[in-house]
C-alpha cells in the first residue's frame, strides 16, 4: 500500500494551539477570582484576552476542519468508506466528549462531533464556496461577539484549506505564505489597537453580558471585539509559525512541540487531568491568582512534553489517539513501534 506522508506542519500547530488552550481553561476548572486593580495578575489578565483567548481554541477548531477532511480522503484513497469511517471517529469524539464534559464543563470535543456530523456534506461542496461561507460566516458571527457560533465556520474554512492543499508543499509557497502573515499582522495590530481602546479600566468578568439599559458595558465591549479579533490573530500565529518551520534550525529546536501535538486528543485531555488532580493534591480552586496559574500550566507543559517525547519513542501513537483510532476502525491496531504492521502511521487528523 502507498505510504501517506504525515503532515508535520499540523503537529507543530497543534501543539502550540495546546500551549495557549490551557492558559484559559484552568482559569475555570480551579475558580480564578477576579484580579486585584493595579496588580501583575490585572496586567497577566489583560494579555490573555488579548493574546490568548478565542485565538488558540479558534486554531483548534480550524485544524480539527483540515483533519476532517484529510481523515475522509486518505480513508476513501485507501478504499475505505471514508463517510462511515468519519462518521464512526465523531461518534467516539462524543462519547470521549460526554466523559471529559463531566470534569470539564466548557470542553470542546461534544462540540467538535457536533459540527463535524453538521459539516459532513460539505465534504463534497465545491472549495470556492466552502472558503466564501466560512469567511463570511466568521466576520459576521465576529463582529456579532458569538464566540460559539465561531466554530462551525472555522471548521469549515478548515475544510476548505484541505481541498486547497494549503499545507502540502509549503516550501514552495513560501512568499504567497509571507505575503498572508503580513496581511493578517496589519490586520491583527488594528484589531488590537482598537480592542486595547476600549481595554476596562479595572479587572473584569470573562465573558460578555449586557446591563440593565441594554447597550454593551466597557469590559463585554472589549471581549467581544477579542472575538472578533480572534480569527485574525490566529491566521497571523498559523502563519508565522509555518514561516519559521520553513528555515533550517526551527523545525529541530521546536521537535518537541511537534511531538507534543501529535499526541493532542491524550495533551488536551491529560491538560484537565493534571489541573484536577494538582487541585486535589494542593487545594488549588479560588486559592491561586491568575499568575499563579500561569507557574501550574508551565509544569504542566513540562510533564506532557517530557511524556509525548518519551512516549513516542516506544509507541506509535498517544494513547488516547490509540483507543480512538481502535473504535473508528473497529479492529486492534498496533500500538508498539517495534511490531511490523502495514498501516504506517500516518496523519488522518487531529482535534
Amino acid at each position: 500500500m502507498k505510504t501517506i506522508k504525515r503532515i508535520d506542519a499540523l503537529d507543530y500547530i497543534r501543539g502550540f494551539a495546546l500551549l495557549g488552550i490551557i492558559l484559559v481553561n484552568i482559569l475555570a476548572l480551579l475558580d480564578i477570582s477576579i484580579p486585584d486593580p493595579h496588580t501583575a495578575d490585572a496586567g497577566y489578565q489583560q494579555f490573555l484576552y488579548l493574546f490568548v483567548e478565542g485565538r488558540f481554541y479558534s486554531i483548534f477548531s480550524f485544524l480539527f476542519g483540515v483533519g476532517f477532511y484529510l481523515f475522509i480522503t486518505r480513508a476513501n484513497a485507501k478504499g475505505k468508506k471514508g463517510y462511515v469511517l468519519f462518521l464512526r471517529r465523531v461518534a467516539v469524539m462524543f462519547a470521549f466528549g460526554i466523559l471529559h464534559s463531566m470534569f470539564h464543563p466548557g470542553e470542546a470535543l461534544m462540540i467538535y462531533a457536533v459540527c463535524g456530523f453538521i459539516l459532513l456534506p460539505f465534504y463534497k461542496v465545491n472549495k470556492r464556496l466552502n472558503l466564501s461561507i466560512s469567511i463570511i460566516l466568521i466576520i459576521v458571527f465576529g463582529v456579532m461577539g458569538i464566540k460559539a457560533a465561531l466554530t462551525l465556520p472555522l471548521i469549515l474554512l478548515g475544510i476548505a484549506c484541505g481541498q486547497y492543499q494549503v499545507f502540502e508543499n509549503l516550501k514552495e509557497k513560501t512568499k504567497q505564505l509571507a505575503i498572508f502573515t503580513a496581511i493578517m499582522l496589519i490586520l491583527s495590530g488594528i484589531g488590537l489597537y482598537l480592542q486595547y481602546l476600549n481595554l476596562p479600566d479595572q479587572p473584569f468578568e470573562t465573558m460578555i453580558m449586557l446591563d440593565e439599559d441594554g447597550p454593551i458595558d466597557q469590559a463585554s465591549k472589549f471581549l467581544q471585539i477579542g472575538v472578533a479579533n480572534g480569527p485574525i490573530i490566529s491566521a497571523f500565529y498559523i502563519g508565522f509559525l509555518l514561516l519559521l518551520l520553513q528555515t533550517k534550525i526551527v523545525p529541530s529546536s521546536l521537535s518537541p512541540l511537534k511531538q507534543y501535538g501529535r499526541m493532542a486528543f491524550t495533551n488536551y485531555v491529560g491538560q484537565t487531568a493534571l489541573i484536577l488532580l494538582s487541585d486535589r493534591l494542593f487545594n488549588f480552586t479560588a486559592n491561586l491568582t491568575y499568575i499563579q496559574t500561569l507557574y501550574i500550566c508551565l509544569a504542566i507543559y513540562v510533564i506532557q512534553i517530557i511524556f509525548s517525547l518519551v512516549w513516542l519513542q516506544y509507541f506509535r501513537l498517544g494513547p488516547f489517539e490509540w483507543i480512538w483510532r481502535m473504535f473508528t476502525y473497529w479492529h486492534a491496531v498496533p500500538l508498539r513501534k517495534n511490531i511490523r504492521h502495514k498501516n504506517n502511521t500516518q496523519n488522518i487528523g487531529g482535534l
